[in-house]
């Protein structure tokens, strides 16, 4: 017997992105993931390995129809003196046919690279861009 209807699953049709307090409708999709670094942690007595949490790495990418020239505009200036520029994300899926929304706020997050130009005849401009963040927290969640 399954433990949720099918028209719970969440769609990502409904998700939504603001950068700062700016709200991204040409956003297409994001992605954050956080990986963890372990290290290995001999013991005896056992033959299976152990291993210890010791670091984490915050990436993600931002995927969005060119629309306009926000992301030249945000770090042009900043890229060109050598400097950052840090951003708050936050991501929220909402989808109405599901238990909830659910937002998630990503900090400290640094673009890993700016595209000056990119565009292909007959071809829809697309934007994808990489970042990290260095926190996070969860504003909204899906409790069931």
């Amino acid at each position: 017997m399954n433990s949720y209807a099918p028209e719970r699953v969440i769609n990502g049709t409904f998700g939504e992105v603001w950068v700062n307090s700016t709200y991204m409708a040409e956003a297409t999709a994001l992605e954050a993931k956080v990986s963890i670094d372990k290290t290995e942690v001999n013991q005896t007595g056992t033959l299976a390995k152990g291993y210890k949490i010791t670091g984490i790495d915050c990436k993600g990418t931002l995927k969005l129809n060119k629309v306009s020239s926000f992301f030249i505009s945000l770090l042009s200036e900043n890229l060109k003196k050598g400097k950052v520029t840090p951003v708050t994300i936050i991501t929220k899926l909402a989808d109405p046919d599901s238990f909830g929304a659910e937002r998630v706020q990503l900090d400290n997050c640094t673009f890993d690279e700016l595209t000056l130009a990119s565009w292909e005849v007959k071809k829809l401009g697309e934007e994808s861009i990489p970042f990290t963040f260095t926190s996070w927290q969860v504003l909204d969640s899906i409790n069931v």
